[in-house]
């Protein structure tokens, strides 16, 4: 990773070093292209950055980032920049003055109605109570269809009027059908084949993926300010679609989070990673990073998240009349020859980290094999 300097200009201006500029960044530079890559942070990975506090402890600025993925071929190129830490993220829900476990299992059940459940009688008990939905539309149908209006109130509705700024009526299905709900007592929030986190964080991950002679980096720079003077063959754009059109048909609408940071005199402040409040106060969640990390330390850091529909573009909003939205500047980007639009921001997807990866491995292949002579078959480069 060098300092941008490149007399004969470069091959590729990568706007944004989140995980999608980083993935082509890196991939790109293997293969002898010249990279730029530009970021109006002042530091690379994207939301995924992490450092240390005042206290020492590592922390992650907007909001703890769990890894998992059941794809392989990502974990695999993942391993090239890191060691592991083996981790499976734990969450409570606090409901009714108790903290149950959060998906919906067995042992959520049991608890909030004190009743004494296995795992097939939990699930006659969801059949009994569900609430019968012709067409699975929103969100709210998602939940009721599944295990009724009762559990959809305690832990969902209110959770996702803050998290949204919507009640899940008028929320797409894919928001809440994120969240399984389980018959067994399997307490993990995910069930992907690859769970952990980097050893030693996130940054360090992006800085060994970035440190290729081919790259140099541009922080605290919006690309606006220099693609016109610093020479550059094709750009991949990984913000938001509409920004880059100048919000040409109007916004596109995103969700933000605040994040409040506290670190405190104590080595543990709650039994699990994530403590989410589904109905109590304005913050959604409260997460302790020294669960996520592992590390010890007699002091420990956690994060209060407050969602806004102002801030920075967090979370694409899915709604019908978004998703039309967004195939109007879709419809322009196909247009452009010499620009690609990769990410979560740049093709308003909910994606998760590993899917964000995924899609730029492939963004790379696909790039690849457009310059590739006729006739010419190209490997799968990992």
């Amino acid at each position: 990773m060098t300092e941008a300097s490149s007399p004969q200009g470069f091959d590729y201006l990568i706007v944004g070093a989140g995980f999608a500029g980083a993935v082509l960044a890196e991939r790109l530079a293997s293969v002898g292209q010249r990279v730029l890559i530009v970021d109006k942070r002042p530091h690379i990975g994207g939301n995924a950055y992490d450092r240390y506090d005042d206290a020492g402890v590592l922390i992650h600025p907007y909001g703890p980032h769990i890894f998992h993925t059941n794809s392989k071929a990502v974990f695999d190129y993942l391993s090239q920049f890191t060691q592991w830490r083996p981790y499976q993220h734990r969450v409570l829900a606090s409901v009714d003055g108790q903290l149950v476990p959060m998906p919906i299992n067995l042992d959520t059940v049991n608890q909030l109605y004190g009743l004494s459940l296995n795992a097939s009688q939990l699930e006659d008990y969801f059949a009994s109570v569900a609430e019968p939905v012709e067409q699975v539309r929103t969100s709210e149908d998602v939940v009721v269809s599944k295990v009724g209006r009762d559990l959809y109130n305690k832990f969902f509705r209110g959770y996702t009027r803050k998290q949204w700024g919507l009640d899940p009526s008028e929320l797409d299905a894919s928001v809440t059908a994120r969240v399984p709900t389980r018959t067994s007592r399997d307490n993990r929030y995910f069930q992907d084949t690859y769970q952990a986190m980097p050893l030693h964080g996130y940054t360090r991950m992006f800085e060994a993926m970035l440190n290729h002679p081919n790259i140099s980096v541009m922080l605290n720079t919006d690309y606006r300010a220099i693609e016109t003077f610093i020479p550059w063959r094709h750009m991949i754009y990984t913000g938001p679609i509409d920004a880059y059109f100048g919000h040409r048909y109007g916004r596109l609408p995103y969700r933000s989070l605040e994040f409040e940071h506290r670190t405190l005199p104590q080595a543990q402040f709650q039994a699990v990673g994530t403590v989410n409040f589904p109905n109590d106060y304005a913050y959604t969640r409260v997460s302790e990073f020294k669960h996520i990390t592992g590390q010890q330390h007699d002091q420990t850091s956690v994060v209060y998240e407050y969602p806004t529909a102002e801030g920075d573009p967090y979370y694409p909003v899915p709604r019908p009349e978004n998703a039309e939205l967004y195939k109007r500047y879709a419809a322009d980007a196909e247009q452009l020859t010499n620009v690609t639009f990769v990410g979560r921001l740049a093709t308003y997807r909910y994606y998760n980290m590993d899917q964000v990866v995924a899609q730029a491995l492939a963004t790379f292949q696909r790039l690849q094999e457009a310059q590739a002579p006729a006739g010419v078959e190209l490997e799968a480069s990992l």
